[in-house]
């Protein structure tokens, strides 16, 4: 990195959220541009906001529930891009397991991390059985490259981590002054959310922290929102990811949407050799190791 000093990215997500889900190529991008600065001082650090809660009320009816939850992610699909589920079987009936995997799966290295959390928000955008107890999680992120599972079977339920997530459900409702009340256009600005008699980051959020200062940038924004955020708090860093083939692309991140071929190769066409896996609104391409353990073909 320039001597503009450190720059480091907290962002706020869940595992179950479908705007999270429909930013990943834009924070994919942001992800692969603060690899390339130059130095080893640059952050990005994930808070898990806990959208569906322990002690959330059951629904009454909940394929009814099931039925609106998927109207509702097909509506953020047409903004986003992002495939979906045909049929959502269930709703989450909460985010504390996959979420804890997660935050778990981070003591294991971000090359293991990234792609955990990836599965775990595949099992309900694209198998429609979102990961909510421990088994079913344990489950999902079998056979994900350089993984110890039964490490991660112990860290999963270990007091350590479920102290770690609840430190993050506690910072994810203590927003920032600048967020209780955003407005603009767009169908999510990223508005602070009402939680019971609390507030909670809209999630995703980012939140850049550099020499300059701090710029939160919430909701569902364009790549050069926080581009131009990170840059004006860290001045002097220049953000550009390198473009690969959709090939490249496919062996890095082991699964990929038409959006992230369109942002990070500029292709429209599949990776040659990957397996298409048909969602609404859009494919997945699976690595081909990646298909061999993905839940969504074995279920």
């Amino acid at each position: 990195m320039t001597a503009g000093g450190p720059l480091t990215v907290v962002e706020f997500t869940d595992p179950a959220c479908p705007w999270a889900w429909g930013s990943e190529p834009k924070f994919r991008w942001l992800r692969t541009a603060l690899a390339g600065l130059d130095g080893d001082r640059v952050g990005w650090r994930r808070v898990f906001g806990i959208l569906f809660d322990e002690d959330d009320d059951p629904p009454p009816d909940p394929d009814a529930e099931a039925a609106w939850y998927h109207r509702y992610i097909a509506d953020i699909a047409r903004h986003t891009a992002a495939p979906y589920a045909p049929r959502l079987r269930w709703v989450a009936r909460s985010s504390w397991p996959s979420s804890l995997a997660a935050k778990a799966a981070e003591a294991q290295g971000a090359e293991v991390a990234v792609p955990v959390l990836r599965r775990l928000r595949e099992t309900t955008f694209l198998l429609g059985a979102p990961a909510d107890r421990a088994e079913t999680v344990l489950d999902a992120v079998t056979g994900v490259p350089g993984l110890n599972h039964a490490r991660l079977s112990r860290d999963l339920v270990s007091g350590e981590v479920r102290a770690a997530v609840r430190r993050d459900w506690a910072e994810t409702r203590e927003p920032f002054p600048e967020v209780l009340a955003v407005t603009g256009p767009g169908p999510h600005p990223g508005r602070a959310k009402e939680v019971g008699e609390r507030h909670r980051f809209a999630l995703p959020t980012l939140v850049f922290t550099g020499p300059a200062g701090r710029a939160v940038v919430p909701g569902w924004r364009e790549l050069g929102e926080y581009v131009e955020a990170a840059e004006r708090v860290a001045p002097g860093v220049r953000l550009a990811a390198p473009r690969l083939t959709a090939a490249e692309l496919l062996e890095r991140h082991r699964s990929v949407t038409e959006p992230d071929l369109a942002l990070l190769a500029g292709s429209a066409g599949p990776p040659p050799g990957a397996v298409r896996v048909d969602g609404a609104g859009g494919p997945v391409w699976l690595h081909p190791s990646e298909a061999a353990t993905h839940p969504v073909l074995r279920g």
